[in-house]
């Protein structure tokens, strides 16, 4: 293999047009400041003379070269040599100066080639050069623009395996049959079962659909292209399919090997014809060549294509059919399990405290993909730098479930003591009737320390299991659940703010989605009246009723978030003293868990259970089993905590 040439620095390009500037000073521009020869009249000459508009003269025998007085013109005038036998005493009045020579004039021939010629072939050059750099970096040549970018990793390099991806499971059990052809192909040619062409990752983004392609190219130790669908589609008409003929070129000739085509979406989208209206229909050539190709390799060979997409149901039908993309393999968002083999896969390469609990950690962060979570783990590794510690803590991955879900804390943000309260009355209002409910979630947290979202609070609750369904009375439970905020405003303060916008909207999507989705409407029953678009990409929907039904339909929403919204009021009001009470400790402590939660609500002496944990985290920092006999570093360690938690 041939070493790759080094590229030329931007050094090279400023001195190459520093050369043409002076070749441009040393060859053009003399010859364009050279002053030219106008053929002008006896007459108009003794007009110049008459007029004093001349400089000097310059004699010959049949020619009289005239030089102006005026600075700005650069011509040389000639006229013929009339013989005038007082031409010496009229330019002796006029004190013209004369002599006998004539200027040097400039070849015609010359003035043409330096001025027209000469300036073309430098940028002529100039251009070639920077041209063949620019299609270099475009994948080739100026005559090879049909060359794929595809990156090549050879097995050596790939370094990644099926245990790095954790949580897909199933996944990976659809891809080992894969691996398996390609490291022992004459086993399946022996029965005469032949590969699937082709294999499609189709799952929301962040779930490593990209990964787990790199890990069937590690497993089976075979080359792997990697190569993005927006990277098929150029400026010039006919391009991406060249680039899809070189591709498949270059694959069989390495075969065994795997094709990872990401983000097929930007040129397998449905043809719908828009391009007879006179579109370029670039990207439909692209398409259609990459279906012929599909077609035309043999599937015994050992090209394996692999696709990736979170937009599936936009696909060409014929891209979807036997023979081309025969298996599609989901790859959904992880469940419990999934989530904590993903936490631990990413915290092996962070210091962490071996106590922790990461089954904790993936009950609070259900609906999380695989990317999130590594953000989570690497956003815990960074808070533990900051405040100085070596490992991981449990505290430190909390946190930074909050950041990623809320942000970050606004430390600096000043909030009126009127504001403060209401703010802690609503999230208690959330709490309390989440407590109260049964379908609920329990509270794992309240807080009323404003975050970098927008947030000036937030009751977090986190499921005891995993779970993949939801009853009606769930559905009623969390709309009463998110009614609870601006019910414990109009309860206590006779009044309504903007801080339950976000909860108004969650509360009438799940509203909507009820009675228009799930079947749970009395009225419409088990009719579907709205379609889910793009369920891996926010889950748009769009109505698929009249006008008549649409009107009912948010009748019906109105009238359930406001039921919902009653019984959280009563709620409330049956429970106004423990309202009082579990707010006023949050205005003193502005953060407490929902152990604490439930300690007032169901009439503990909280002060012993705080003491407690106090004093066992403290005996876990100081490393000492005898703490509490000693009063004195206690109450210092204490201060110490209070300060650093403060300071946070």
């Amino acid at each position: 293999m041939n070493p790759k040439k080094p590229k030329k620095s931007i050094l090279y390009y400023y001195a190459m047009m520093m050369i043409f500037v002076m070749l441009l000073n040393i060859l053009v521009f003399p010859s364009m400041m050279e002053r030219k020869t106008v053929q002008i009249s006896y007459s108009k000459f003794e007009q110049m003379l008459q007029k004093e508009e001349i400089k000097s003269v310059e004699l010959d025998n049949d020619k009289i070269a005239i030089i102006p007085k005026k600075k700005t013109d650069r011509n040389i005038y000639v006229t013929g040599n009339m013989q005038d036998p007082n031409i010496i005493t009229k330019l002796n009045d006029k004190k013209v100066s004369f002599s006998k020579e004539i200027p040097k004039e400039t070849s015609p021939l010359v003035n043409f080639l330096l001025t027209w010629i000469l300036p073309f072939v430098i940028l002529g050059v100039i251009g070639n050069l920077m041209m063949r750099n620019l299609s270099k970096r475009m994948g080739g040549n100026s005559m090879q623009f049909g060359k794929s970018n595809a990156k090549v990793y050879v097995p050596a390099q790939s370094g990644k395996r099926f245990s790095d991806v954790a949580g897909q499971d199933e996944a990976k059990e659809a891809l080992t049959e894969i691996v398996d052809f390609l490291h022992n192909p004459e086993k399946y040619r022996e029965i005469g079962a032949q590969m699937p062409k082709g294999a499609l990752l189709v799952g929301p983004p962040g779930t490593g659909k990209t990964l787990l392609a790199k890990a069937v190219a590690g497993e089976a130790g075979v080359p792997f292209f990697s190569i993005s669908g927006s990277e098929f589609i150029e400026m010039f008409v006919g391009m991406g399919a060249a680039r899809v003929r070189d591709l498949f070129k270059q694959a069989k000739e390495k075969a065994p090997c795997i094709v990872f085509i990401d983000e097929i979406d930007a040129i397998g989208k449905k043809r719908d014809g828009a391009n007879g209206m006179g579109g370029n229909d670039e990207r439909e050539q692209t398409l259609n060549q990459l279906l012929s190709e599909m077609d035309g390799f043999d599937g015994g060979v050992g090209v394996v294509i692999l696709a990736a997409t979170n937009r599936p149901e936009s696909l060409d039908k014929a891209l979807l059919r036997p023979g081309r993309f025969d298996r599609r393999v989901p790859v959904e968002l992880p469940d419990l399990k999934g989530r904590e083999a993903i936490l631990k896969v990413h915290a092996k390469s962070v210091k962490y405290n071996e106590e922790i609990d990461f089954n904790e950690i993936a009950r609070a962060t259900s609906g999380a993909s695989g990317a999130e979570l590594a953000n989570i783990v690497n956003e815990a590794a960074l808070r533990a730098v900051r405040d100085g510690r070596k490992l991981v803590e449990q505290m430190d991955l909390e946190e930074a479930v909050e950041t990623i879900i809320a942000g970050y804390q606004r430390k600096g943000a000043v909030i009126s003591p009127k504001e403060k309260k209401i703010i802690a009355y609503h999230e208690i209002g959330h709490a309390l009737v989440a407590a109260i409910n049964k379908h609920s979630a329990p509270v794992h947290k309240i807080t009323i320390v404003p975050r970098t979202s927008g947030a000036l609070g937030y009751t977090m609750q986190v499921e005891e299991g995993e779970k993949v369904l939801m009853s009606k009375e769930e559905a009623i439970d969390k709309i009463t659940t998110f009614t609870g905020g601006r019910a414990a405003e109009e309860v206590i303060f006779n009044m309504c703010t903007s801080g339950a916008s976000n909860d108004i909207e969650q509360a009438t999507r799940i509203a909507r989605a009820m009675i228009t989705r799930f079947g749970m409407s009395d009225e419409f029953g088990m009719v579907a009246l709205e379609t889910l678009n793009n369920q891996y990409l926010g889950g748009d929907t769009s109505l698929a009723c009249s006008d008549e039904t649409s009107s009912k339909i948010d009748k019906e929403v109105i009238e359930l978030v406001s039921n919902c919204h009653k019984k959280a009021t009563q709620i409330l009001e049956e429970n106004i003293d423990k309202l009082h009470e579990l707010a006023e400790y949050l205005l003193e402590k502005e953060t407490i868990t929902g152990e604490e939660f439930m300690n007032i609500l169901n009439g503990k002496d909280n002060d012993e259970e705080i003491d407690k944990n106090s004093s066992d985290d403290q005996e876990k920092d100081l490393n000492s089993e005898n703490i509490k006999e000693d009063i004195e570093i206690e109450t210092e360690v204490k201060s110490d905590s209070e300060t650093s938690e403060t300071e946070e």
